[in-house]
């Protein structure tokens, strides 16, 4: 629409209201402002404009010839926001159906709610059926349109079906068990023997990509992999259970019950972080309701 670059919706009604009234006190009454207050918004508007717009002395109101004009402008503008606000409250009343999301637990917690309260106030009607799952099967249910949408790390190999709407930075560390067990005392010399400490690592993924480049820096030969696992909150809790050194995103880590009995090896900054993303298909991003979904995080 095409309203004046610094002139909000609320200035040009308060205009058009003035307009009419050709009253200061009338109008200032009507929108709850003080006369001086509504001295000033018109001072803006003739500012914004570079003419002036009413002529005014101690006993009466006018518009001038410019003011008419502008008066007409605003009218079509206050008309077609109207006709907007109506026209967005009939999508609203009609749109039902469902939108289908997978995530992991943590997201679901973490990330997902911020992501869908906007869309909730404006489609009530529409019912949110939630997935949860491991990190690393959230681009092929988008892909096999198990699913609308998906919050996963944003994929170094970027598929021409999909699209993806970033949603924040999240860095790995490096975790170890903070209780007294095998893998601690592993830990305990100057000179670490990486080769003999057992290693927890997600079944595949970015996260596991990313230790593996971590790994292949330090030149200490092949790990010791202890288990893999398909999910990172899995991961933290064997790794606080004792069981190995593993890998895993700051957010799980943070959120996770067991985060007492873990402590990191590595700064957060030590390994390149992922970016977490919304995974939707092309195709899909044009339906109605996911289409809905998308405007909103605008």
């Amino acid at each position: 629409m095409a309203f004046l670059n610094d002139m909000d919706i609320k200035t040009l009604q308060v205009f058009s209201h003035l307009a009419k009234s050709l009253h200061f006190g009338q109008t200032a009454y009507a929108f709850h402002v003080s006369p001086s207050t509504l001295s000033r918004m018109i001072q803006r508007i003739e500012d914004q404009l570079g003419c002036q717009v009413l002529e005014r002395d101690n006993r009466s109101v006018q518009l001038t010839s410019q003011g008419r004009q502008f008066e007409a402008f605003a009218m079509q503008q206050i008309q077609q926001w109207q006709a907007f606000q109506s026209s967005l409250k009939t999508q609203q009343k009609q749109l039902t159906g469902t939108l289908s999301v997978y995530c992991s637990v943590t997201a679901a917690y973490s990330h997902l709610p911020q992501v869908l309260d906007g869309f909730r106030r404006v489609y009530p009607q529409i019912e949110i059926i939630l997935e949860t799952g491991s990190v690393a099967a959230a681009v092929e249910k988008v892909k096999s349109n198990q699913v609308d949408i998906a919050i996963t790390a944003l994929p170094e190999k970027l598929s021409s079906r999909l699209d993806f709407h970033p949603i924040a930075k999240i860095p790995l560390s490096i975790i170890a068990p903070t209780i007294d067990c095998q893998v601690s005392q592993q830990l305990q010399p100057r000179q670490i023997d990486w080769q003999q400490l057992p290693i927890i690592l997600p079944e595949h993924g970015l996260a596991r990509k990313r230790f593996e480049d971590w790994y292949r820096q330090k030149e200490v030969g092949k790990p010791n992999i202890y288990a893999t696992v398909a999910g990172h909150e899995a991961l933290v809790s064997m790794v606080a259970l004792g069981c190995g050194v593993g890998i895993a995103p700051e957010v799980v880590i943070e959120n996770s019950p067991v985060k007492e009995r873990i402590r990191r090896l590595t700064e957060p900054t030590a390994i390149k972080p992922f970016e977490l993303v919304l995974c939707y298909s092309k195709k899909q991003k044009h339906q109605p309701i996911v289409n809905a979904f998308l405007n909103t995080l605008q």
